[in-house]
């Protein structure tokens, strides 16, 4: 059963959503919600484990897909004004049981993103505490699974800690959430300003202490797999994914931009270039400073700006980067308990989640729920495991992105936004193909099929725990979804075209 157009923009327009965004507007907005997380803590990885000092290319593959795909995300934000991001597209166009799946995933990317991010403040924090002399106990910040480097390959092996930092710090988001604590559009600048003065900063200083031997062999040979090599490079695209998290805030603010055709694209290629450049110059400095083996670590520029010899520039960039993630942290809460109440009030999950806090006026369970899982995840789990999980939860979302725009294009002619994507297409029969949308899918693809095919070599292997935990989570997913919300979700869909029914045609 697919969720009414009609229904979904009745709800919008009754909102009455002023048109009051500019093109510099939604430039700062699109830098201010990409930058953050994956910088901080995924480049190490990624160069690391995949890329070599070729991670440069690899943020300009993973900007590219998100080029294509947030263009999609602009043409559905104007046609169809859902607040609600890709699980509210895919419920209009491709119905319940597909919205579900979609959203099962995108949990899934929430839940372990903030996983990430938390192991990364985890390991900043500790850096931090070292240089003000405070030793935290390597038990307590270190993960129960541990990725070794073995013949071109990450094996996972059992025997760490318990990564205790990271699991408080994934708590106190979650906490912080349901006490309602929010932020004045005054104190959401002042921690945009931070996070790009920090990387700036590390830039501009790093720079001049860089060993141009580091950076050779450029792309390092293929040692086997995806270590290493362009197969390596594209490996690291997949990873690095997870830096250009929040680009599709621009694309849903179309509704609100007051020239969407021309301000969209430019606000989100736009941001996409900006961050991507400084994405560049980080890991350009992060390669040249450490040689790009010794970086598989989830705090890389605490490593790095270790290595420049001024303790209290160390300290600051530390602190900087300690805000930026934290406020990283209070995003993501605020979006999986959202995505959480959504699925509750259309019915998938039990009315339970649609519960406010009665005094902090909070979807409380909802943050509590993944909140405690991240935690969880965080300490039990090393960052390669959690980014590339969090890779497949995001490419599923920003294929069924693109996919919806061909979708509807060729099903409801006669909707017409504010903003259509670039570049025309073709029609095959009945279906329209355009450009952008066929490469966005192109491209998802191209992040996806490296990560699964690095899991299925790991259970070749032996190591059995990455496609155990996607295995287990989808089954977990089918199993709630024909259990509880196959039935719930029809009476509340019905429910709600009554309702619509009732009200009258929107004047």
């Amino acid at each position: 059963m697919r969720k009414s157009i009609d229904v979904a923009v009745a709800d919008v327009d009754r909102a009455g959503l002023r048109r009051r965004l500019g093109m510099g507007s939604l430039l700062v907005l699109g830098v201010a919600n990409i930058l953050g997380a994956g910088v901080y803590v995924m480049t190490g990885a990624a160069a690391a484990e995949f890329a070599g000092p070729g991670v440069m290319l690899s943020f300009v593959i993973a900007a590219l897909s998100c080029a294509f795909t947030g263009l999609c995300y602009a043409e559905l934000a104007s046609t169809i004004p859902v607040p609600g991001s890709a699980y509210s597209y895919c419920y209009v166009t491709f119905g319940e049981a597909a919205a579900w799946a979609l959203a099962w995933l995108v949990m899934l990317e929430y839940t372990l993103a903030a996983a990430a991010v938390s192991v990364g403040f985890s390991g900043y924090m500790v850096s931090l505490l070292g240089n003000l002399g405070v030793q935290v106990p390597a038990a307590f910040a270190t993960p129960l699974v541990q990725a070794l480097q073995q013949g071109g390959h990450t094996e996972l092996r059992f025997g760490g800690g318990f990564n205790a930092v990271a699991a408080l710090a994934a708590i106190a988001a979650a906490l912080t959430m349901i006490f309602g604590v929010s932020r004045s559009a005054a104190a959401n600048a002042l921690l945009v300003a931070i996070k790009v003065v920090v990387l700036i900063a590390f830039v501009a200083v790093g720079a001049w202490f860089v060993d141009p031997g580091n950076w050779r062999p450029f792309i390092p040979a293929n040692e086997g797999g995806f270590a290493y090599g362009w197969p390596g490079v594209l490996r690291g695209a997949a990873m690095l994914f997870f830096a250009y998290l929040g680009f599709e805030t621009v694309s849903t603010a179309a509704a609100e931009a007051r020239n969407p055709r021309r301000d969209v694209p430019v606000g989100i290629l736009g941001a996409l270039a900006v961050c991507t450049v400084l994405y560049i110059a980080a890991g350009a400095v992060l390669t040249g400073l450490v040689p790009y083996r010794q970086l598989g670590v989830p705090d890389p520029i605490a490593l790095a700006v270790d290595r420049i010899g001024w303790p209290g520039f160390a300290v600051l960039i530390k602190l900087g980067a300690l805000t930026g993630l934290a406020s990283v942290l209070l995003a993501n809460a605020y979006g999986h308990s959202r995505m959480t109440l959504a699925m509750a009030r259309d019915g998938l999950l039990p009315p339970l989640f649609t519960r406010v806090h009665p005094r902090w006026r909070t979807p409380w369970l909802g943050n509590l729920v993944l909140g405690g899982i991240a935690a969880l995840s965080a300490a039990l789990l090393p960052i390669g495991v959690l980014g590339d999980l969090t890779c497949l939860g995001i490419a599923s979302a920003f294929l069924v992105v693109c996919v919806s725009v061909i979708w509807l294009r060729s099903t409801r002619a006669e909707l017409r936004g504010g903003f259509r994507v670039p570049l025309g297409g073709i029609r095959v029969g009945r279906w329209w193909l355009g450009v952008v949308p066929v490469l966005g899918i192109v491209l998802c693809l191209a992040m996806m099929a490296p990560v699964l095919t690095d899991m299925a070599i790991q259970v070749r292997r032996g190591d059995l725990l990455p496609a155990a935990i996607l295995l287990g989570y989808c089954l977990a997913g089918a199993a709630i979804y024909l259990g509880y919300g196959l039935r719930r979700a029809r009476r509340a869909a019905q429910a709600a075209d009554v309702s619509h029914a009732s009200d009258g045609p929107t004047p």
